[in-house]
This record gives structure tokens, sequence and C-alpha cells, in this order.
């Protein structure tokens, strides 16, 4: 079909003929008539289709075309450039174009069949070499938990009075010791049951003994284990329980007297402890299984319990009657697995696939790994799932299928990049004179952020001094406070400080005298009085002294009950004179992470504050707990007061709060013992317990502390 070029009319007509009006019919130069907005150039049509018609139109003007929604329009000069670029439209699609798309989608189809299968295999490789990692670990962990075992029946045969009650059987005093010493090894083991059998197969002890259904008397000759004894000396036997199914294995040995066999010692050990812990790594994993398979081909161990008792492959009659006269399987029939080889991939590693009736909807597919242990004569086998392995290599296949599109999208941007150079090349002059008006503008802009970002840097400043200064302040405050506190503490430690006085007077005055008579003893005894009584003093003062000091918190090892006596100590005499009933419950030896000093201040105001509460209360108990929680410390502190309302406990943290009346408090003890707290890594909180309240919080547990419970 001809296609219809665009008029070779040149674009200057537009400036020589002002104003825009007027239409040329046709495919020739026309204008657009309407005044309301910019007149457009009609520069040609271009036909597509049978009757479609294709249209360029560009701003009929000379300068600038500003306005706030487009910003900054291109001049006249530069859409003549424009519209010669687009008087040639695309060529159509060549055969060279067909055969490079075709190209294209054969190479996207190599790459994603490559991907699959390099990713498959990589991955195939990776669970195998993972599950043979696991076999070992699980073949290690069998053979530990059997190997504290293996030696027990050799102890037995070194048993004097073993051996004696196999030489005198009707010995029944010899035969409860014998019971007796076997409780205590089975004890002592962890074992199920240790016997003691006689040549014929008959028990004689059993660590049982006082059960119900004790192995006493009972006939074990056709046992596994008790016929492998006989043959080859010792004999590692599997049994399940008949009721459960839970795992069991018999650990036998002969005992031999002038080369002649006189009885067998058995020990039954429970294997389930090791199977649940390859249930639960299995709930865990969700990917992974485990089976144990003994010669028979039987499943005596699994991680799925559903699969114990069943068979790697069907068997034939005569094996299931076989196999159903022994004692080591439940009573219940022994089905197949339903395992199938769908693909070998190397030695020892398959692709199979599992169908059970009634336990998944479709066929379940793992690569499996198996590894034989040297005792007992077991399989060990892990089942791994593919899904991971099958979605990496689905997701390797897409990567690939991405990687050949971004190719071809590749290909077709480099085709028309040819077109798009000549468009950024008649549009670059134009945006070059935007480029210069943005950056004069950008210039303009930035000075504006520099004035406004040094004003704000002179707010921040201003800011943080303000906020040095109101640290400061509240630092100064905190310390009034604490001397506050201490005020009020003088009368009592100016009584407990006269005390001592008075004695330390009294006892050097008993001392000329005793000097005098020669009682020299007596003087002795005096003097260390006099020195007790002084170290209590420095002791008092030592603690005013911390109390009111102001140092950084240095966090050692503190005893806690060291610091709840000192701080009673400072408030003993207020609490003998007011009746208060100290209650401790501190475990001894217990060590808290702390600064002494500071939990000594904490405990000090919860103390003055509980009797502060009490001074109403018929019944005056003030309580100190502390309990071990893991690796920390709860310390309670509770009183027999008022309680706290709920009005009380929202606003109780709040500094300048407080409950006493004016004067007597400044509202910044529970602030200044929270911020303390807080220091420790931990809040001090508050509750009400209807008949007194309590505070507590938690402290960080020095390890070298061994709690007894």
């Amino acid at each position: 079909m001809a296609r219809r070029r665009p008029s070779s009319q040149p674009v200057d007509e537009c400036a020589r003929t002002s104003p825009c009006h007027g239409v040329r019919a046709g495919g020739g130069l026309g204008f657009s008539p309407s005044r309301a907005a910019p007149a457009r150039v009609h520069i040609g049509t271009r036909r597509r289709g049978s009757d479609r018609e294709e249209r360029w139109h560009v701003p009929c003007t000379g300068v600038l075309d500003r306005t706030p929604s487009s910003g900054i329009g291109l001049p006249l000069h530069l859409h003549t450039s424009v519209l010669e670029l687009l008087r040639n439209p695309l060529p159509r699609r060549s055969v060279e174009g067909t055969l490079v798309w075709t190209a294209i989608v054969l190479i996207a189809a190599a790459a994603v069949l490559i991907a699959y299968s390099f990713t498959e295999r990589a991955g195939y490789a990776e669970l195998a070499e993972k599950a043979m990692h696991q076999l070992d670990l699980y073949a290690a962990g069998i053979d530990s938990e059997l190997s504290k075992y293996e030696n027990l029946p050799s102890i037995l045969d070194l048993d004097q009075d073993v051996l004696h009650l196999l030489e005198t059987p009707a010995d029944s005093a010899l035969r409860d010791k014998v019971n007796k010493a076997l409780l205590n090894l089975n004890v002592r083991a962890g074992s199920l049951a240790i016997v003691l059998l006689d040549s014929t197969g008959t028990v004689l002890a059993s660590s049982n003994w006082y059960e119900p259904d004790t192995f006493i008397g009972r006939d074990m000759s056709r046992a596994s284990f008790f016929t492998d004894s006989l043959r080859s000396g010792q004999a590692r036997s599997f049994v399940a329980d008949k009721t459960r199914g839970t795992p069991h294995l018999f650990l036998a040995r002969a005992i031999k007297q002038d080369q002649r066999v006189i009885g067998v010692a058995a020990v039954k050990v429970s294997l389930a402890t090791v199977e649940n812990t390859w249930i639960e790594y299995a709930a865990s994993s969700g990917s992974e299984r485990l089976l144990v398979i003994d010669a028979s081909g039987v499943v005596i161990m699994s991680s799925n319990p559903q699969w114990r008792y069943k068979t790697i492959s069907a068997l034939t009659p005569t094996q299931q009657a076989t196999l159903a006269h022994t004692d080591r399987y439940p009573d219940t029939p022994l089905k197949p697995l339903g395992m199938e080889i769908e693909r070998v991939l190397h030695y020892g590693t398959n692709l199979v696939r599992i169908d059970v009736p009634g336990m998944a909807a479709k066929p379940l597919r793992f690569l499996s790994e198996e590894q034989a242990m040297s005792r007992p004569d077991w399989r060990l086998m892990t089942l791994s799932e593919v899904t991971p392995v099958w979605r990496d290599a689905r997701n390797a296949a897409l990567g690939a299928a991405g990687l050949a599109v971004l190719f071809a999208l590749l290909v077709v941007h480099l085709r028309q990049r040819r077109r798009a150079i000549a468009l950024q090349l008649a549009a670059r002059q134009a945006l070059q004179q935007a480029n210069d008006e943005l950056e004069l503008r950008v210039e303009e802009r930035t000075a504006e952020l520099r004035q406004a970002n040094a004003a704000l840097i002179g707010e921040v400043v201003e800011r943080k001094r303000a906020e040095v200064t109101l640290r400061e302040a509240q630092d100064e405050l905190v310390r009034a406070s604490r001397l506050a506190l201490l005020g009020r503490m003088s009368a009592a430690i100016t009584h407990e400080i006269n005390q001592p006085l008075t004695a330390m007077r009294a006892l050097s005055d008993n001392c000329r005298r005793l000097l005098v008579a020669g009682r020299v003893d007596n003087v002795d005894r005096n003097l260390t009085a006099i020195a007790d009584l002084t170290e209590r003093m420095g002791r008092i003062t030592k603690q005013l002294k911390s109390f009111a000091r102001k140092a950084p918190m240095v966090a050692s090892p503190t005893p806690l009950s060291h610091a709840v006596s000192n701080a009673l100590e400072m408030l003993g005499t207020r609490a003998a004179d007011e009746g208060v009933q100290v209650v401790l419950d501190i475990p001894e030896g217990l060590r808290v992470l702390c600064d002494s000093y500071r939990l000594e201040q904490v405990l000090l105001n919860l103390f003055g504050n509980a009797m502060d509460a009490m001074k109403e209360s018929s019944s005056k108990r003030l309580s100190v707990s502390a309990t071990v929680h893991g690796d920390r410390v709860r310390i309670c502190v509770s009183d027999s007061g008022s309680g706290l309302p709920e009005s009380v406990l929202k606003h109780l943290f709040e500094p300048f709060f407080s409950t006493k009346p004016p004067g007597e408090g400044l509202g910044l003890g529970l602030v200044i013992s929270s911020g303390i707290v807080k220091e420790f890594g931990s809040s001090l909180r508050a509750r009400s317990l209807g008949q007194g309240a309590a505070f507590e919080f938690d402290m960080q547990f020095e390890k070298e502390f061994t709690h007894v419970i």
C-alpha cells in the first residue's frame, strides 16, 4: 500500500504568518484556528492501516513556551529539527529482524534447560553431602548412647555374689542381696532393667524384683539375646515394647567359669531418648527424615513415628511368618513402607518415592542416603526432601529466562537507540537553556537554605545550652534532696553515735579500775569492746559520707544482704522506736552486679517511705525479699501500711509529687530511686497490696552465686 508523505512546505512559514489561523486540507502544512490555546503546526500524516491516519503537531510559537504546568518549552528552530526527525518513520520488520528474534528465543530456551539441569545437579550434590554429614552425627549419637551401658554386663561377671547365686540358685538370702544390688546398679546407670539368667534361660535375679510383673522366674531361653550370648559370648538384640512400640535394646554377656557358661547377664536400655531427639529435630527442620533399618529390612527407629515397624520392601509370606515368631517387633503385621527408587543419582544416593496409603495425599519424593553401622547390624538412612532443590532449579531457570528477555530488550533498545539519539540532540539545546535557568534557581534556593540552616544551628546550640543548664539544675536539686534526707537522718545517726560513746566512756573508766586491781583479762575484753564500738561508729560515718557524696556509678559484685543490712542499720533506731518488725527473705551469699552505694540509697529511701506509710498502722511489718529468675534477681520491699490508691499510683514517679504533709518531703525520693534503678538496667515498679504496698525492681544476677532450691 502506498504511504502518503508529509508536506514539504517549510515550517518557517508559521513565523511569517501572524496571527496563526487558516487550515490547509489534506496532508500539507496547516494551522489551528483556536485562540484559546497556543496554535499547533500540523506537519503531516502517515497512513496506518486501511483508513487510520497518524498526525504530528507541535506548538507554533517563536519564543519559549513557559507555563506553570510545562515549565520550559522549545523555540521554533528546535521544532524544525524535531519535525525533520519525525518525517522518517520506523522501517518495517525485515527478515533479519525475524531471524534475530528466533535466535533470541532459541538461546533463552537453551539457557533455561542448562540452568535447570546444572542447578538441580548441584542441589542434589549439596543435599547428599549434608545427608552424609548428618549420618555420621546420628551414628555417633547412637554409639555414644549404647557405650554408656555396654560395660554393665561385664561388671556382673566380676561380682562374687552373682557367681555364687549362679552356683546355688536356691539361696533366697543371696538372691535378695543380688536383686538389691541389681536395682542399685540399674538406678545409677539409668537403664530399664538388669537381669541375671542361668544356663537354661531362667531369670534368677532382676532389678525389677519388687514389681508385680517382675522378670524373676521367667523363661527367656528363646530370647534372641540369650541364644546369641550362648553362641558368641555377647549380644546386642533389639526388642520393641509390645504395648507402646517404643524401641528397646538388650546388651547381654555370657558368664563363664572354667570355660563353661553358667549364666547370662543382660541390660535392657531404652532408645526412646535418641528417637525423641530425632523427632524434635525433624519437626523443627521439616525437610529431613531419619530411619534405622535392621538386618531384616524393618524400620525399627524413625523420626516419623508412623514409619516405625514398616519394611523397606514387600516381604514374602515366608519372611512374614519368620519375623512374626520373633520377639523383636510388636504383634501388629509388618506392612511395607511403599518406597520405590525412581532414579539412581550416584553410588549410595537415590531419588525415591514414598507412597504410604492414608498418610499423604500424594507420593512424597526424597533424596536417600545410607550408611551401615559397625554394631549392631543396622543401617542408617536419611530421606531429604527434594522440593527445595526443584524450587531452586525452577528459580534458576526463571532467572535464565529473565536474562534472555533482558538480552532481547537490549537488542530492541539498540535498534531504537539510533532514533532516540537524533531526538536527544534536537532537545539538548532547550535542555541546556532550562538547565541554566534551573542552576540559577538552585543557587538562589541554596542561599536561602544556608541562611535557614545557620538560624537552625543557632537554635540547636541555644537548645543544647539550655539542656545543659537544666541538667545541672536537676543534678543540684537531686543533691539537695539527698542532703535533705541526710538532715532527717541526723537525729537517728546522732543517737547511734552517742550510744557507743557512752559505752566507751563507761568501759574506759572500768579499765582504769581493773588496771589498779590487776585484772588484765577483763581489761583486754573491755578494750576489745571499745574497738568494736569504734568500728561501728566508723561504719556509720562512712555510710553517711558515701551517701552524701557525688560519684560516678561503678558496678561490682555486691552481697545483697550486706547492702540491706547497711540500709537497715542507718534506720535501726527509728525502727526500734516505732516498733517496726523487719522480715528478711534473702538467700545467703546472693550477690548482684551494681554500685553498692546507689543500691543502699534506693533501699534506704524505700525503707524510709515504708516506715512513713506505717505510722498510723497497728501492725508494722517491713518485708524485704529476693528471688532469682534466670539471670536476674527480683528485689521486693513491702509494708503493712494503708496501701496506695489508683490515683496515687499514676503520679507516684513524677517529680515533686508527694503524699506526705508539707515540709516532710520534696517528692524527689522515688524519682531519684527510679533513675538509679534505670542505671542498673531495670525499672522501679509499685503496686498496692490492699493492706500495704510493695516496690520491686530487678538486678543483674552475679554468676558466682549458686542458688540451691
